[in-house]
């Protein structure tokens, strides 16, 4: 589900319990979730870069945190 389907979704539950008030939280809400989904630190954590990320390694060898794969426990 992506977060404008879940804003559509919320914003359609909202009307039906009559609570209009809730759909300008939601929408602050999912302008959230879109930042840090967006964030430049949001990569998988089992070290696989995450969606139109470079592999933590093509900077010079160098993996995120300015480590090299050794130093940061990768390389045995």
């Amino acid at each position: 589900m992506t977060i404008d389907e879940w804003l559509t979704s919320a914003c359609a539950d909202a009307d039906r319990r009559e609570l209009p008030e809730l759909k300008t939280l939601l929408s602050s809400l999912a302008g959230a979730m879109r930042t840090l989904r967006a964030a430049d630190w949001n990569d998988n954590a089992d070290g696989r870069p995450g969606p139109d990320r470079p592999t933590p390694t093509a900077a010079g060898g160098q993996a995120p945190g300015g480590t090299t794969p050794r130093e940061n426990g990768g390389g045995r």
